[in-house]
Order: structure tokens, then C-alpha cells, then sequence
């Protein structure tokens, strides 16, 4: 499978991207030209601050594992940042080299911003490129020695939106029909840390403005609130969220693993005292720290990963 890739070493260049980051593989998800639900604007790669501002070229960042350690298993991580930006090394990098240390494969989504002017549906800009993303790992499977039944998926805050998006959206809307596009977009599993899930009373206010813009009639609401949508193509599903989160309320989590319980669907919720809207790598307050192994056992208790070299 030919596909396109850029060096990254050159991107992190350009844009004063911290030194100390290894540079990564970036790949293109859509053929040039054919990105879906844009119009004639013309826009650039906007980066400040290690935050993505904009995007012209929807593609992810590979992080192999290394050959000897690689288990197969492979996790799509979408960044946060209430729809508006994506902090893509602070909640995608970073937790890649957690997960590359298990023997996990991982690709960092860059995905479209709703308020960018180039797109004609703002709404579903960041599915598409997520939908895409999944078709394209499967796509490549065999070039990067990846399990296609053991793909999952990661969303932080607003990423945890696109990721539960991801779990519930059957219908293909990536609008491509290419050799690509035949490859399944369903997560195998899904990992959503402080997820936004509804856009409804418990809705972050900044990800449902960003989102649905100034159109926020009740059909509107219920569309692009993830709990109402959960089904049997809905993946096993892992959450974490702290009960003192003020920026995305407790309630999206429980929201959204209630909806997973009564469609019979395998889920862990993980609530922790602590922990606010930043839950992280290492450093998290008292039982907080606990929920990375959690997520661990977790991988291995629903099998998606083995703990032997993939050969």
C-alpha cells in the first residue's frame, strides 16, 4: 500500500517545535486534492505553542513500536482543545511513548478545526479525518505488522468527543471511495480521558460552541451528542475522569457508560477524587496515579493486548 509521508523533522523546524522531541513520520490521510467539505479558501498549517491551530493537510503522526516489542496493537490518539486547537504533543505525543513502551503502535490524528474557513460542514470535519485516519492504519496493517482487529482509539476532552464520535457514527462520511475507503473505520476499543460526550445540560460550553456554531436546535443537540447514539457497533470502552473536573463536568463520563451498559456494551469507569481537567502521564494526586496501570490490566484483561513480540 503506496501513501504519502512527510519528514516531520522539517515541520517541527518551521514551526519552533520543542528540540527535545523525536521527530516522527507524518502521512497524509487523504490523496492531494481530495480532502472532503472544503471550499476554495485557501489555508495553512497554523502551530503556536505546540498547540494546532488549523490544519490544511489532515494526516496523523506514526509512532512505531520497536520491531522487537511490537504486540500488534495500534491506538489512534485525538488531541484536545474544546474543538478550537488540538494540543497534540501534551495529549498525543506524550502519552504515544507511554504506549510504545507496552509494544503498542501509535498514530497521533491531525485533525480539522471547526472554525476554519475552508470547510463548508464544520460539524463533521474532525470525523471525517478520524473515519479516514482508521481506514487508513487498517490500510497499512501489514507495512507497520499491526493486528486489524486490535485497532483502538484515544480521546482527550474534546478528542474524547471525536474518539466517542468514532465508536458511534456507522455511517461512512468520509465521502471517498478509493481502495482506502473499503477498509473498516470501527475501533476495536476505545480509551476516553475527561471525554466531552454531550452536548446537552452537561455540555463543556466551549466544545459545543466550537462544534455546532450558532445552530443548536434540539435535533442539532441530539446529533452530536454521543451518548444518544451508542449501539452494538460501539467498541468496549475504558474511562477515566476526576470528579473535581471543572472544565468538562463528571456527567459526560457517566452520560456516556450508562448508554454502554444499557446496550450491553464492555465498559470501565474509572472516577478519581482528584485530578481536575489535567490527568496525566506521572504526578497525578493519590489514587489518580493508579490509572494508567488500570488502563494496562485493562488491555490485557480484554485481550487486545498480548504481551509476546507479534510475528
Amino acid at each position: 500500500m503506496a501513501f504519502k509521508k512527510i519528514n516531520s523533522f522539517l515541520v517541527f523546524f518551521l514551526f519552533g517545535i520543542t528540540s527535545s522531541l523525536f521527530a516522527q513520520e507524518f502521512y497524509a490521510v487523504w490523496p492531494d486534492g481530495k480532502v472532503p467539505g472544503v471550499n476554495s479558501i485557501q489555508i495553512k498549517d497554523s502551530i503556536v505553542n505546540e498547540r494546532i491551530w488549523q490544519v490544511a493537510t489532515p494526516g496523523i503522526y506514526a509512532f512505531p513500536a520497536t520491531k522487537d516489542e511490537n504486540t500488534g496493537a495500534s491506538v489512534l490518539i485525538c488531541p484536545g482543545g474544546g474543538y478550537q486547537r488540538a494540543s497534540f504533543v501534551y495529549n498525543g505525543f506524550n502519552f504515544a511513548k507511554w504506549f510504545n513502551t507496552l509494544g503498542i503502535n501509535v498514530y497521533v490524528l491531525i485533525y480539522r478545526q471547526p472554525h476554519q474557513r475552508n470547510l463548508t460542514d464544520r460539524a463533521d470535519a474532525p470525523l471525517q479525518d478520524a473515519q479516514r485516519a482508521l481506514q487508513f492504519i487498517r490500510a497499512n496493517a501489514q507495512k507497520w505488522n499491526l493486528k486489524t482487529d486490535k485497532i483502538g482509539v484515544m480521546g482527550v476532552s474534546a478528542g474524547g468527543h471525536l474518539a466517542s464520535s468514532l465508536s458511534t457514527q456507522s455511517k461512512d462520511i468520509t465521502l471517498m471511495k478509493d481502495e482506502i475507503s473499503n477498509q473498516s473505520f470501527r475501533p476495536d476499543f476505545a480509551v476516553l480521558l475527561s471525554p466531552v460526550i454531550t452536548m446537552g445540560k452537561w455540555a463543556h460550553q466551549g466544545s459545543k460552541q466550537s462544534l455546532l456554531g450558532a445552530d443548536t436546535s434540539t435535533a442539532r443537540v441530539e446529533k452530536y451528542s454521543t451518548e444518544k447514539h451508542v449501539s452494538s457497533f460501539t467498541p468496549p470502552t475504558f474511562m477515566v475522569h476526576a470528579v473535581n473536573d471543572k472544565t468538562v463536568n463528571i456527567h459526560n463520563s457517566l452520560l456516556y457508560y450508562n448508554a454502554l451498559i444499557d446496550h450491553g456494551i464492555d465498559a470501565s469507569l474509572h472516577t478519581f477524587p482528584q485530578g481536575g481537567h489535567g490527568i496525566r502521564l506521572a504526578g497525578n494526586p493519590g489514587s489518580t496515579e493508579l490509572w494508567l496501570p488500570l488502563l494496562h490490566l485493562w488491555m490485557k484483561e480484554m485481550n487486545f493486548l498480548i504481551p509476546l513480540p507479534f510475528k
